[in-house]
């Protein structure tokens, strides 16, 4: 995958840990893990999906800050041995079902409020919870290895990584205060877009990401840093064709049925993905489709269901159309399936994948 490459220069020494989240499909899973990459899982399911390809458990975070008991006692069965924490009742739960594990402690970022979705208002200490939180792991006998943060996704502000990651050594040196064993782990979390024309925030991103740890961190060499990059591995290598099942014309608009829809693959559309679509039209044949023909129409694209919010694309300029004809969406990876439905009957688990490339 190019975006590894590109993910290695970006970010120097900056070890990957894909969020399984984003799409576990796995053909992407085997080329992350082919290429060293580590992981970062949310439950026992997605450790499963992971171990199953022979990655060690040791490329496994148990980035989740708040776990059923049941999932830490899987975690320990299963030898991941690092997750996140942001409350004192989390520290318990692992002392109890866990105590070997390692803790990273998650705190909320200052001032993340223009990401499309600001993940503070769930996950994240606050300033005044830090210490009173290092100090119940340190009572429990809790080895607490470094901090973890998520800026959110998609942040417009990338300097606002450079606040996260000093409010991150305030909370190294708070440690160190305490006399707790100095830390070794900085997680910057994920948030990061490759998709869209995007490049370029990616690279702003690593611009600041790099000057800031040079600049807090510069003192501490030998702190692992690490990211829980999803959407910008998942979102380019997929696109999706959707086969035209229905037609209707009412004047100049065109209207068209595919089988797949916002319940399913396309559910990007309108979730935290925000994908805008753009669909490709691909005809049949030759001789079925209006070759060299030009001419466009306003055109509004359903999914297969019988929900009327089902609504691809509406006004959206696409040649004539007929049924059997195919519409491709490009760069769709990033939170289709995994949070898809079976509504009306429409299941996109049934939808067939296939491997055009791992390079």
């Amino acid at each position: 995958m190019a975006k590894a490459g590109t993910w290695q220069r970006g970010l120097k020494g900056v070890a990957p840990h894909y969020a399984v989240k984003c799409n576990p499909n796995p053909a992407l899973l085997g080329a992350l893990a082919a290429l060293g990459s580590c992981f970062d899982c949310a439950s026992p399911a997605e450790m499963d999906a992971v171990l199953a390809l022979g990655v060690g458990p040791d490329r496994i975070i148990y980035a989740n800050p708040c776990k059923p008991e049941s999932h830490i006692e899987y975690a320990a069965s299963a030898g991941v041995n690092v997750t996140t924490f942001d409350s004192v009742e989390e520290v318990g739960k692992v002392k109890r079902f866990h105590p070997s594990c390692k803790l990273l402690l998650r705190l909320k970022v200052p001032d993340s409020g223009d990401a499309v979705l600001d993940l503070g208002t769930k996950y994240g200490a606050r300033d005044e919870e830090m210490a009173p939180l290092l100090r119940a792991a340190r009572g429990a006998g809790l080895e607490v290895s470094g901090v973890a943060f998520h800026v959110g996704c998609e942040v417009s502000r990338v300097g606002v990584y450079d606040a996260a990651v000093e409010a991150a050594r305030t909370v190294f040196d708070a440690a160190v205060a305490l006399g707790m064993p100095p830390m070794h782990v900085l997680d910057i979390g994920g948030g990061f877009t490759a998709g869209g024309g995007a490049a370029s925030r990616f690279e702003d991103a690593c611009d600041v990401i790099n000057a800031a740890l040079v600049r807090h961190f510069g003192d501490m060499p030998d702190v692992e840093v690490i990211g829980e990059p999803g959407r910008y591995f998942a979102e380019t290598p997929f696109t999706l064709a959707a086969r035209v099942f229905g037609k209707r014309t009412r004047g100049e608009v065109r209207e068209y049925w595919i089988d797949d829809g916002i319940f399913g693959t396309l559910s990007c559309v309108v979730n935290i993905n925000r994908y805008i679509p753009r669909p490709v039209p691909v005809a049949l044949s030759v001789s079925d489709s209006a070759a060299g023909d030009d001419e466009t129409h306003p055109s509004t694209v359903f999914g297969p269901t019988c929900d009327s919010s089902d609504v691809v694309a509406q006004g959206y300029p696409l040649p004539e159309l007929r049924i059997g004809d195919w519409l491709v969406f490009h760069d769709i990876g990033a939170y289709t399936t995994v949070v898809s439905t079976n509504f009306n009957g429409f299941s996109a688990s049934e939808m067939k994948t296939y491997l055009a490339s791992c390079v």
